[in-house]
């Protein structure tokens, strides 16, 4: 979203009943205008006819009633002309009446809708001021006007010039020549009221578009200089000439001008028959083109003209704009007005919007008052879970509490362990606890029940990891233990670890499992056999994270190893920590470099807890009693999202859990100076 586009008001299209009335009158005038020209074809060849005789026979003199048949063919073609100014006018006059019934009726709903795309474009923090600004040129000359108005009589006689326009016409030896690709004009490309008038722009020109949101106006773009003497009252005769003489005075004009007051010509002249190549490809390839923007840009698009916002409004165009964010669903909303026909409301659009607005709250929207959720007296929370609105915290007073994300009420505890709580998982309805008393409980969220005790180990289950209907489970007693939650049987026993099991991964195919003898291991569950035993750490192995591919493992010797889950290869080895690695979190490919380092003079003052990011930002907490925002992307620190007053002085957050709009925070403290609670942040929009 780096680039930026013009942006030009959107205004309506003419209709299609509009258009068949200008191509009809056109037409007439195109007839009348062929009549014209064959009596002058006519007339020259009576000319030359009448020349010929003369030279033959009274040499210097004149046929008799020469002039009088010169004046009546003038005459003649004055009617005929006067006749098209009729026909344009009427023409011209209808087509006034019918664009302004149509936009009376339709200025309301064009407000609106002008509204609407402002205010998507403004959160998008539309800046680029120079695409509303009109561009003026920097050339130090000025229209050379001086030299029709001294044309010597002769030449601006009435059959002076129509010999010289029929010439052009036929692309005489005095027409300038073309440069390549360019085509001369013709001149039944030009109606007007005085008969013959320049080519109105297309409806696929942007000089069209810019006339139908009334910039069609003609500005002086040399404003340095004041207007010559006599400028305007040269304006006046030749808007009172018919067009064949228009037509002679602009080729006159241009033959007295230097290079460098062509090409101004051509500044001023060129802009206004720019083609929209959108409008004129097929909708896909035009759909193709506008998938290259960004979403920013395509935001902007939409205000140019009404086809362009009918692309830009593409449901499939928005959907693989969302893919590009991980925003997986549609946003279907009621809308408080009815969309104009023709517009198709687009759900990803939507979607992609509500996305922009939340990040923007993330980052600089207003800190609300969180709401805090009070419970386990004065114990700490050693474990927490959030999925949906439903938050489970789980303490070293032996019950699990269920908490509602909406209301920040306690729905239920769950009672039954005899020990301290110190792992958990949840899906769904469904809760897993692993506790201090050797157990794992399998519970239903809703009612609280306690649907299976899973007995088995003979030490505290430290870690556990769900995948579908299993959970695999490890002890302090050195062995993992794979369980069907439906049933609650123990259905396999993996053995080879010598020290207490800190972390475990399943993926419903592998385990992988990290404990306190300083190993990682690779277990086939179905087989109980270890695949790989993978060794390089010096210390003890804290943390896991596993995709399938590749198992990254963080120890107490500060190291980050990543391994080949096929091979049992160390790929790399991340060093920068200078104490325990204690939590990861790992998205997309490793390619062993360092990032970002999360640090400066924002940083943490103590110990960092956990952390949580998704595409955009890394959150993170700490000893220091304080959770930090910062840019993924750029590793800059945003801005403090919790900031407990205790901290330094005892307050910690130890656990922080994230969804795409919501924050939760499970704080306290080891010497009493903070109150042990949930705080939750809520980072939604509103998009009715």
């Amino acid at each position: 979203m780096n680039q930026e586009l013009l942006s030009v008001g959107s205004k309506r299209r003419r209709t299609g009943g509009s258009l068949r009335g200008n191509a009809s009158s056109s037409q007439v005038d195109e007839e009348q205008m062929n009549r014209v020209v064959e009596e002058e074809e006519q007339q020259q060849r009576r000319q030359q006819e009448e020349q010929h005789i003369g030279q033959n026979g009274e040499i210097g003199g004149e046929e008799p009633g020469f002039g009088d048949r010169h004046e009546s063919q003038q005459e003649q073609l004055e009617e005929n002309n006067n006749r098209l100014i009729t026909l344009d006018e009427e023409s011209t006059c209808n087509q006034e009446e019918e664009d302004d019934d149509e936009h009376a009726g339709d200025q309301d709903e064009e407000v609106e809708e002008e509204e609407e795309m402002d205010q998507e474009s403004d959160d998008f923090d539309q800046s680029d001021d120079s695409s509303r600004e009109e561009e003026h040129s920097n050339s130090n000359s000025v229209r050379n006007s001086s030299s029709l108005m001294d044309l010597p009589m002769q030449q601006s006689s009435p059959f002076y010039i129509k010999t010289k326009m029929k010439r052009k016409l036929d692309h005489g030896s005095e027409v300038r020549s073309f440069s390549l690709g360019k085509k001369p004009c013709k001149v039944s490309e030009y109606t007007s009221t005085t008969g013959l008038v320049p080519c109105s722009a297309t409806p696929t020109t942007f000089g069209d578009l810019r006339a139908a949101n009334g910039q069609g106006q003609q500005r002086r773009r040399i404003t340095s200089v004041q207007p010559p003497t006599g400028l305007q009252e040269w304006l006046k005769m030749f808007q009172s000439w018919s067009g064949p003489e228009k037509l002679l005075a602009l080729d006159e004009l241009i033959d007295s001008c230097e290079p460098t007051q062509v090409k101004h010509m051509m500044q001023v002249i060129e802009p206004q028959f720019q083609r929209d190549f959108i409008s004129l490809l097929p909708k896909e390839l035009a759909l193709y083109v506008l998938s290259f923007l960004e979403p920013r840009d395509l935001l902007q698009a939409a205000q140019t003209c009404r086809y362009w916002r009918i692309l830009a409004e593409d449901n499939l165009l928005w959907r693989e704009k969302c893919k590009e964010e991980g925003i997986d669903e549609p946003l279907h909303i009621k809308r408080r007005k009815v969309i104009k026909p023709g517009f198709i409301h687009s759900p990803w659009k939507s979607a992609y919007i509500r996305q922009h607005r939340i990040d923007t709250n993330w980052r600089r929207g207003e800190l609300k008052s969180p709401k805090v959720l009070k419970g386990h007296d004065d114990h700490v929370i050693t474990c927490l879970q959030f999925c949906g609105n439903r938050i489970v915290s789980g303490s070293d007073d032996n019950t699990l509490k269920v908490w509602s994300a909406v209301t920040g009420k306690c729905l239920r505890t769950l009672v039954g362990h005899t020990g301290g709580v110190w792992s958990s998982q949840m899906r769904d309805n469904i809760i897993i606890s692993g506790s201090t008393d050797r157990t794992l409980k399998v519970w239903n969220a809703e009612t609280g029940e306690c649907i299976h005790t899973l007995y088995g180990h003979t030490s505290t289950v430290r870690c556990m990891h769900l995948h579908e209907k299993r959970v695999v489970s490890g002890s302090r007693d050195a062995t993992l233990r794979v369980w069907d939650i439906e049933t609650g049987q123990c259905l396999h026993v993996l053995m080879g670890h010598v020290a207490a099991v800190r972390c475990v991964q399943y993926d419903g195919r592998r385990v992988v499992s990290g404990a306190y003898d300083f190993m990682v291991k690779v277990w086939d569950p179905e087989t109980e056999t270890c695949l790989h035993t993978l060794q390089g750490h010096t210390n003890r192995v804290y943390s896991l994270q596993f995709d399938g591919i590749h198992v990254v493992s963080g120890s107490l010797d500060t190291s980050i190893r990543v391994w080949d889950v096929e091979t049992g290869n160390c790929i790399h080895t991340l060093t920068g920590h200078q104490s325990l690695t204690s939590g990861m979190e790992l998205k997309d490919n490793i390619q062993r470099q360092c990032l970002q380092t999360l640090q400066g003079p924002n940083k943490h003052q103590s110990a960092v807890t956990c952390l949580q990011f998704n595409k955009n930002f890394v959150i993170t907490s700490s000893d220091d009693g304080t959770v930090k925002l910062w840019d993924l992307k750029t590793g800059e620190f945003i801005r403090n999202l919790v900031t407990l007053e205790s901290g330094g002085s005892g307050g910690v957050v130890w656990r922080i859990r994230a969804s795409n709009t919501k924050l939760v925070c499970a704080v306290g403290s080891r010497n009493g100076t903070e109150e042990t609670k949930l705080l939750v942040l809520d980072f939604d929009v509103d998009m009715k």
